[in-house]
């Protein structure tokens, strides 16, 4: 069993430049949760840091860009807004991947402080090469 004192974090850069949605939120999950290694230990955090590039040429299957819609509270009475995935995709395209990878999470206190390792930038640039991230190949 890893023990948190212990545990040794890689910094991962992955392209999401054609790759689909789920698939890319899917391998993501995993290695923010540490599925990958050999320690995996359920209760501690032994994951890996995510930095995603390209956000906004990630791709979905089937009719998902005219069908998919992303719903909110605003916490206000009547304050129920919904943004159709093209709309997402003009805005803030990296809430789309980021509420992905947030969907296949496990609900508890440990996956919310996980996925404050997740990086999300729209474009190719980003501002971690400071901790020399590895190219991660999404299968």
């Amino acid at each position: 069993m890893a023990r948190p004192g212990e545990v040794e974090r890689k910094w991962y850069v992955i392209d999401a430049e054609g790759k689909t949605l789920g698939r890319l939120a899917a391998e993501i999950s995993r290695l923010l949760r540490g599925k990958n290694k050999p320690q995996y230990t359920p209760h501690v955090d032994v994951g890996d840091f995510v930095v995603v590039v390209n956000a906004d040429k990630v791709e979905v299957t089937g009719r998902k860009a005219e069908q998919k819609v992303y719903r909110w509270h605003t916490g206000y009475p009547g304050g129920l807004r919904e943004r159709s995935y093209r709309q997402m995709l003009r805005k803030r395209p990296e809430e789309i991947l980021r509420q992905a990878v947030r969907g296949m999470m496990p609900k508890t206190r440990l996956a919310r402080r996980q996925l404050k390792k997740l990086r999300i930038y729209a474009g190719p640039e980003h501002p971690h090469a400071g901790q020399t991230p590895e190219p991660y190949e999404v299968r």
